[in-house]
């Protein structure tokens, strides 16, 4: 049943249009229009207002400059400021089709809904208003203030607190200065949970550089009572930096202190060093490499030529860096090196000291050894080159991963 009240009516028996004005009133079972001019077709039962009009159901309140109802369907045509207000959130559109009945809007053209925790923009899509889950398309984003989620095409659901986007997606976290992108992603808003794959990159962005990331899978977990993040890299995790750069099958980064974990077969490089060992740390003061850790099986090399290598092992390590500069290595239990003795200025190795001891420090200057510090009861040994065959010239478990070093941040996806 359709009712309508007006102060003013005008109507044409063969068209079957009336033309209503003054403090127009329409209700149907599902809503209430007010407007102050109002055309309707009595042969089609379809409604329109030109000069704004104002419309409640049992939920929202819409307003627009322009609209057209088609009573048999239950759905409005809105053009033109149109402001839904919901008790949860307000949405503006430019053009919007609403179903009085199922509750559910469609827009096109540029839309925001705006929350008291939440922003959402697209250019197209459809909410459901009254179940609050929606489908965004179009430069689509999402964002809760601190982090934004945007893609091609952007699924939520606010009850749950779910988000999915598909295609050229970018999770930014405006806070921690990281920006995750990939093509497919998945956000849980009451867990702090976020997923992204499909050609997925972490950008850590620092005053003077960045570091970029990839991964089969990225996943972000937000810790409410540090207000930080974990960012976490599962399987074939690669990263470059200008002065760093790594690898492992997995690495974690945490906001909070601005370190670096990489788990099963790390290796790191920095300027002419390798370093591998069973698990690695990198602490940084959140722009610069402070100290690098190093734990069971250590290893660290550098290439003076390709047959001569500096090289120190032990049980675990620590190499400390000033201004990303690695500058001192300790060495903590069952120390060995390999040390290459050259001419100040000159790579042709004159001498090469062998040695054992199980705690030792080396102090590097220009990326080789500059002098080492044996700890306690060294076993040393120094070589003329011709006396050291070969293959006598390289620790156990020597390894140089030069190949799988990157080069450039496009290297990150090569594995």
């Amino acid at each position: 049943t359709l009712e309508i009240w007006g102060d003013v009516l005008y109507y044409d028996g063969n068209t079957r249009i009336a033309a209503m004005s003054g403090g127009v009133l329409m209700k149907d079972p599902q809503l209430t229009l007010t407007t102050d001019t109002l055309i309707y077709d009595l042969g089609l039962n379809t409604a329109n207002y030109l000069e704004g009009g104002r419309i409640i159901d049992s939920e929202n309140e819409l307003t627009s400059l322009w609209g057209f109802y088609y009573a048999d369907f239950h759905e409005f045509f809105f053009k033109d400021e149109v402001v839904l207000t919901n008790p949860d959130y307000v949405m503006r559109s430019d053009t919007l089709k609403y179903n009085t009945e199922t509750e559910v809007s469609y827009f096109y053209g540029p839309t925001s809904i705006i929350g008291e925790k939440d922003r959402i923009y697209c250019k197209n899509g459809w909410y459901d208003t009254k179940n609050d889950i929606a489908q965004f398309n179009k430069d689509a984003y999402l964002t809760n203030h601190e982090q934004s989620l945007t893609g091609d095409s952007v699924y939520y659901d606010r009850n749950i607190g779910y988000g999915k986007a598909i295609q050229n997606v970018v999770l930014t976290d405006s806070v921690n200065q990281t920006f995750i992108t990939g093509h497919f992603a998945e956000h849980f808003d009451k867990e702090g949970l976020s997923y992204v794959t499909n050609n997925a990159v972490l950008t850590i962005i620092y005053e003077n550089d960045s570091l970029f990331l990839h991964a089969d899978t990225l996943k972000s977990i937000y810790h409410e009572d540090t207000d930080s993040r974990t960012l976490l890299a599962f399987r074939k995790a690669k990263f470059y930096r200008s002065d760093l750069q790594g690898l492992s099958d997995s690495i974690a980064y945490h906001t909070a202190d601005s370190t670096i974990y990489m788990y099963y077969d790390p290796i790191i490089w920095a300027e002419e060093n390798q370093m591998t060992a069973v698990r690695i740390e990198i602490k940084s003061d959140g722009e610069s490499v402070k100290s690098v850790h190093l734990f069971e099986s250590s290893f660290s090399i550098s290439m003076l030529d390709s047959l001569s290598f500096d090289q120190i092992k032990g049980r675990n390590m620590v190499g400390h860096f000033l201004e990303g500069v690695l500058k001192r290595i300790e060495v903590f239990g069952n120390g060995e090196t390999i040390y290459n003795l050259t001419d100040e200025g000159s790579k042709k190795v004159n001498a090469i000291n062998k040695a054992i001891c199980s705690d030792i420090v080396i102090y590097i200057e220009d990326n080789a050894v500059n002098r080492i510090k044996f700890i306690d009861r060294p076993d040393a040994t120094l070589y003329p080159p011709k006396e050291l065959p070969q293959e006598e010239r390289f620790l156990k478990n020597f390894k140089w991963h030069a190949e799988k070093r990157p080069k450039s941040k496009q290297d990150i996806f090569t594995w």
